[in-house]
Formats: C-alpha cells, structure tokens, sequence
C-alpha cells in the first residue's frame, strides 16, 4: 500500500458511511485510529486484529452491529478501546 508507514489516522466527526474498510488491516504501521462519531454500519473487520502495533482505536458513535471479532481481543499492543455508542453484541 501507499501509506505503510502511516501510524495515526483520524477521521472522526465526519459523515462518513459505509463499512469500516477491512484495507485498514494493511495499515501495519497504525498506531492511532479513530472512526468515531460517524455513521458508518455493518461489523467490525475482522482484518483490525491484524494492526499488531495498535495502542489505540475509536469506533464509538457509529451504528456498528455484530459481535467484535476475536482478533481484536489479540492486539497486545492495544491499551485504549472505545465501541461505545452502537449496537455491538457478544464479548470483546
């Protein structure tokens, strides 16, 4: 990809819809996303848990639905999550 060295993408508080791109999972670099307050639908990419270098991600404030994927649950790296705010079901 174009952006592999990119490590912080923030595209809250926009209008954004859709599904979460499951291409962010190419962003191996990312340290740093957050989605939130948008009006994205549809489940979380299961392609996140491949972002291993990821401290922090935002998905609150959208009308995200279905249950977190468990690759999520194995970002060792991960210290902040935020899913607050959709229609999320099951465990993290």
């Amino acid at each position: 990809g174009q952006l592999e060295s990119l490590t912080s993408l923030d595209l809250s508080n926009n209008e954004l819809t859709g599904a979460v791109p499951s291409e962010l999972g190419q962003l191996e670099s990312l340290t740093f996303l957050n989605l939130s307050n948008n009006d994205l639908t549809g489940a979380v990419p299961s392609e996140l848990g491949q972002l291993e270098a990821l401290t922090s991600l935002d998905l609150s404030g959208n009308q995200l639905t279905g249950a977190v994927p468990s690759e999520v649950g194995q970002l060792e790296a991960l210290t902040s999550l935020s899913l607050s705010d959709n229609d999320l079901t099951g465990a993290v």
